[in-house]
């Protein structure tokens, strides 16, 4: 189990490192920046500026530092935000992020799981169809499209629910609702698939010429091996979640981790950017390690293979 940890966490610093150098490569092919674009500014400042930033120094030279400041959770300061460094900027768009994403999630399992179970305890019948029109409209189905139609029912139409805006307490609802939606269509289809998978095993057929009772080898049994697809997809759809869905965040103006990026792309900020894209692979890294790791609590022949 040791020797399965490590080998991931190695994994995770080799992807973290290549995000880091992919995206500073990506960034330093973009035209103009921050600070070259700027307006009404004198060339000397410019390249005061530029000097303060390190941006006279050579490519390879720039790469090594940036790597360092990373290494060390040192973070450079914003360019377009000046004074304030990217981890400040990171930490405060985060828990707004983290809010809707969590409430995501959750919404997202609370009607994935029972949809994609119903659907496969009931092969083709009305339900099982309902359920797969649903999860089928769900996926077709855009943010950009599902988040307007439902700040108009809840907000404009009903007046539950704040349209726009990081206001009131309940001001999470309908983004996480909206991203909810959309990812309890892909748990709906991998839970239904891997359920009706399972059951069709021997060892299941084994349980009930035994006498075990339906129940007990659905959520005893089954459940158990069937959730692991459902596991490996939460995994990168946790940590997209929680850093913020950039189109559910710009139709709802939040003011999360999302906006902060489509900021820093805009602007020409390449160290906002190149810290919220490390901060994302750290916790696609961060989760996928968790996922691993209850996958091999789950089924111990993974970690024979690892």
């Amino acid at each position: 189990m040791i020797r399965f940890l490590l080998s991931r966490l190695v994994q995770g610093v080799v992807v973290i490192l290549a995000v880091i150098t992919i995206t500073f490569t990506l960034s330093e092919m973009v035209p103009g920046g921050a600070i070259r674009n700027e307006r009404n500014v004198s060339e000397e400042t410019k390249k005061a500026q530029e000097e303060y930033f390190g941006l006279n120094k050579p490519w390879i030279v720039r790469l090594g530092l940036t790597i360092k400041h990373y290494a060390t959770l040192d973070l450079p300061e914003s360019y377009h935000y000046k004074g304030r460094g990217v981890d400040e900027i990171i930490a405060s768009g985060f828990p707004v992020s983290a809010t809707v994403g969590m409430a995501g999630l959750l919404i997202a399992l609370a009607i994935g799981v029972p949809l994609g179970a119903i659907a496969a305890l009931r092969p083709n019948t009305l339900e099982d169809r309902g359920s797969t029109l649903a999860a089928t409209l769900g996926i077709c189905t855009p943010s950009m499209v599902l988040g307007p139609l439902i700040a108009i029912l809840f907000g404009l139409k009903l007046r539950w629910f704040n349209v726009a805006g990081w206001f009131d307490s309940s001001d999470w609802v309908l983004p996480a609702l909206t991203l909810g939606i959309i990812y309890s269509a892909y748990i709906a289809r991998l839970t239904r698939g891997s359920l009706r998978e399972t059951l069709a095993q021997d060892f299941i057929r084994t349980a009930r010429a035994k006498g075990a009772g339906e129940g007990s080898v659905v959520f005893l049994h089954a459940m158990k091996l069937a959730c692991l697809p459902v596991l490996n997809f939460l995994g990168p759809a946790a940590a997209g979640l929680l850093t913020g869905s950039f189109i559910v965040e710009t139709v709802f103006q939040l003011p999360g981790l999302g906006q902060f990026f489509i900021a820093a792309a805009t602007n020409g900020d390449h160290q906002l950017t190149i810290g919220i894209s490390t901060f994302y692979a750290a916790l696609i890294v961060g989760f996928n390690l968790l996922v691993d790791i209850i996958q091999a609590v789950l089924n111990p022949r993974i970690r024979l293979h690892a």
